[in-house]
């Protein structure tokens, strides 16, 4: 298993360091992002329906799942930083641009909200994961409010 973790992370390392040369425009990296936030939303998403009762909890796949963002998370950051990214058709609002420190800082948060959530899904209880589960949404939301047009 920790030899999965470690590959996870690499995977995760190099596709970062990789991705910032790979972004050939604005729209690039807006798909880039785009996509990342899906694969987040998979994952967070199989989590949320066990913790809510919609699926049986599945402590193995809570753990897979929780694995994969504690590395996804780490993906998307860079993208809003390719120039013309402000300017690209997507959800993102302006207000990204405007106050980007913010912006990095709910990164970070969220970031540190998957990685909390991963420990707690290695615990394989899932008293453990719905808090955890629950800072991480209640992280999400508040910057889709702030940050993603409806």
């Amino acid at each position: 298993m920790k030899n999965l973790l470690f590959l996870v992370a690499l995977s995760a390392t190099s596709a970062g360091a990789l991705a910032a040369s790979a972004f050939t425009d604005a729209e690039d990296a807006v798909s880039y992002r785009q996509h990342s936030f899906q694969l987040i939303r998979h994952n967070f998403a199989d989590i949320g329906d066990m913790v809510k009762g919609q699926v049986p909890f599945d402590a193995e796949r809570a753990k897979r799942r929780a694995a994969a963002l504690a590395s996804l998370t780490s993906l998307p950051w860079e993208a809003f930083e390719v120039p013309g990214a402000d300017k690209a058709k997507s959800e993102a609002k302006a207000e990204i641009w405007q106050n980007l420190q913010d912006f990095k800082q709910k990164a970070e948060k969220f970031q540190a909200d998957a990685a909390a959530l991963n420990t707690a899904a290695a615990s394989g209880s899932l008293d453990q994961i719905k808090p955890a589960v629950m800072a991480f949404a209640k992280n999400c939301k508040g910057c889709h409010d702030q940050y993603k047009a409806d």
